[in-house]
Parts: structure tokens; C-alpha cells; sequence
């Protein structure tokens, strides 16, 4: 499954504005339910203060970033989990995804339309309410997957016996415990599972155990405070959830993705006393939902970000660059930007005796700078 964010939320609640903001890409953002039907999906370059540190230290030809890719999904509506509204194929564009960004509606304004039960009555602006819907339609969702998924096991056991029942227990149990919070419209992640339970009921891909964050768009009057009675309520649920809270003004970051020239940039976020773009923020966090990490390789042709897992050693790294570094793997020599920081140079750092060598069972670090040495023979 590839690594992705979907950007869910009821219709209309600024998911397509902030997508191509994110993505600087346009995408369909009318103002009535069902625009988007099918995903518009936009890779993200990742922000990142080290990488721009090491271009200015080894000031190379290229500079090339990590990536995320967003999916912007669709509005969800009450009776999604049944097809209403496309539904089923919106839901099927969700289970594809690894991270949920819900994007929920946190402004007044009476010339946005407002819908959450069905695509023609106006609601009123209601946080909990709104999540609450989400919720229920993705828990139904997951429901109907576990009673699927039931029946295949029920008759595995019939059919296998007693071996074929402790095979299953891992995941009885997990289900046991899900079961009923699905059942009341709750979301899976909220139930503590032990490894063996997350892994025994992994391919199932339920919607509501993905990791989510909660983006709060909120209007331009907004921004100096951070925070109004929407906001507050959203946080309440996310507490609940196990979720985390961006706040985030679709409205003023799709004027700032604009903005080219880095000065301007800054000029116009100080206006509003903003340091870093909220949508900054947004692709940090879902970088590290999804369980991924940073190392470095620098040097006056190219300044690099790559992406690994969380505890993939040095092998694994090496890997990403070039199948035959992982083959031929011999040792990674090692420092971190923030040696670089400290010292200024390579041959520096050296002096200070913090070049290291590191071997197959080094676990690589967010934020090391490393250098692979390598043999394949023919």
C-alpha cells in the first residue's frame, strides 16, 4: 500500500482549498457538494530547515527535498457507509490511504453552505456534530468489513478445530474489543491493542484505527488567536480520539502558496504573527504519522532528504538510494546536521571525533548525514 494522506471532512468544508494550497496544484473548490468525485492526489515537498542549512553549507547544483502525497477525497455525507453520495467509492479511496487528515469546518460564513446529513439542507456550524458523522460512517464501514471477514473465520474454525481457533485468537480478541466501540459510532483507534492484536487484524485496513490528525480551518480572524469555541471542541474529541489538532486558515495559506519570493513570504506570515505555515506544520505531522524519518547525504553535486521507516538500519537506508548499496553493504560513515551545526565541516567534525562508523545493525536517526561504502561483485 503505498504511503498516502487522505483529506476527508464533510463537503464544503475547505478540503479542496487546502489541498491546493498544499500542493500548489489547482483543484475543483465550488462552493456545492460532490465537486471532487474522483481523488485528486498531489506530492507534497517537504519543508525542511537541515536540508536548506546543508545547501547553504555545501552549496550544491541540486537541492532535493522528501516528499508526502495528499488525496483529496471527496466529501463525506450521512449514509456514506450505505453508497449515499458516491459513498462506497469515497470510502474505498479512504482505505487506500495510510494517514486521515479530517478537516473540520471551525468558521462562520454565511455564503459557504454548510451541509452534513444530506447534500441539499443547510446545518449549522457544529464541530462535534460534523466529526461525529464522519465518525459513525466510517465506523459502519469497518463494521461491515469485521462481519465479512467473520464469516471466513467462523467456517475456518468449523472446518480446522481447535488449532485453527489459537491461530485466530489474536485477532478474536482484538476484535472482541473493537467490536462494540465500533457499534457506537467510535473509532477503533481508541482501543488499546497489544502487538499481537494490531498485527493479527492489520489486513483488515480499518478506516478509524488509521493514524488521524484533525485540521481545524479556521477564517482569517482567527490566526492571531489560534483557537475559538470550534477549535476548543474539536480538541475535546481528539483527546478522546487519540488524534492530533492543526489549526490551520485554508483562506490565507492558499494566498500565501502564492508567494514565491521567500522575503514576501515571511512579510505576509509576520502580518499575522504566523512562523511557520500551517500547512508546514500539517506535512511534518503526517510525515511522522506514517512512521517515516529523515537521513541526509550532502555534498557539492546534490544536497539530499531520503525517507526510511522509524528502525530501519543502515542496510535498509542504503537502499533507498541504490538496490546494490543494500546488496554490497559494507559500513555507513556518520554525523548529523546538527555536528555541522556545531562544527561547520566535514573535516571539522573529524577533528572533534564525531565522524563515525556505523555497521549493518545501526539503527539510522532522524536527521544523520551519512556516506555508504559498498562492494558488489559481477
Amino acid at each position: 500500500m503505498k504511503l498516502t494522506c487522505g483529506i476527508v471532512g464533510l463537503p464544503n468544508v475547505g478540503k479542496s482549498t487546502i489541498f491546493s494550497a498544499l500542493t500548489k496544484a489547482p483543484a475543483a473548490a465550488e462552493n456545492y457538494p460532490f465537486c471532487t468525485i474522483d481523488p485528486n492526489v498531489g506530492v507534497v515537498d517537504l519543508p525542511d530547515e537541515r536540508l536548506d542549512f546543508m545547501a547553504d553549507v555545501f552549496q550544491p547544483k541540486k537541492k532535493i527535498p522528501a516528499s508526502v502525497d495528499f488525496v483529496d477525497i471527496a466529501g463525506l455525507i450521512k449514509g456514506a457507509s450505505k453508497g449515499e453520495g458516491l459513498g462506497n467509492q469515497f470510502l474505498a479511496n479512504i482505505r487506500e490511504t495510510t494517514v486521515i487528515a479530517h478537516v473540520v469546518r471551525c468558521f462562520d460564513n454565511p455564503d459557504i453552505q454548510h451541509v452534513r446529513d444530506d447534500a441539499k439542507t443547510e446545518a449549522p456550524i457544529d464541530p462535534e456534530s460534523d466529526i461525529l458523522t464522519i465518525n459513525y460512517e466510517l465506523a459502519q464501514a469497518d463494521l461491515d468489513t469485521i462481519n465479512k471477514r467473520q464469516e471466513k473465520v467462523t467456517k475456518a474454525i468449523r472446518a480446522m478445530g481447535k488449532e485453527e481457533e489459537k491461530k485466530y485468537a489474536f485477532y478474536t480478541s482484538a476484535v472482541e474489543k473493537i467490536k462494540p466501540v465500533l457499534q457506537d459510532g467510535k473509532c477503533a483507534r481508541m482501543v488499546e491493542l497489544s502487538d499481537d492484536e494490531k498485527a493479527a487484524i492489520y489486513d483488515l485496513h480499518l478506516l478509524t484505527i488509521k493514524p488521524q490528525v484533525f485540521v481545524c480551518n479556521i477564517d482569517e480572524d482567527t490566526i492571531a488567536a489560534g483557537t475559538n469555541a470550534y477549535v476548543e471542541a474539536v480538541k475535546k474529541i481528539a483527546d478522546e480520539e487519540h488524534s492530533e489538532v492543526i489549526v490551520i486558515c485554508g483562506k490565507f495559506e492558499s494566498d500565501l502558496s502564492e508567494i514565491t519570493d521567500p522575503a514576501d513570504r515571511k512579510e505576509f506570515m509576520d502580518s499575522v504573527g504566523l512562523k511557520e505555515s500551517g500547512l508546514s506544520v500539517l506535512a511534518h505531522r503526517v510525515y511522522h504519522l506514517m512512521g517515516l524519518r529523515t537521513f541526509f547525504t550532502g555534498g557539492p553535486d546534490e544536497c539530499r532528504a531520503w525517507t526510511i521507516h522509524a528502525g530501519d538500519k543502515a542496510p535498509q537506508a542504503a537502499g533507498v538510494i541504490h538496490t546494490d548499496f543494500e546488496k554490497g553493504f559494507i559500513k555507513a560513515e556518520a554525523y548529523t546536521v546538527d555536528d555541522l551545526r556545531q562544527y561547520g565541516t566535514e573535516a571539522k567534525i573529524k577533528e572533534a571525533g564525531k565522524y563515525r562508523q556505523e555497521g549493518k545493525d545501526y539503527e539510522v536517526q532522524d536527521g544523520d548525514v551519512l556516506f555508504f561504502k559498498f562492494n558488489v561483485t559481477k
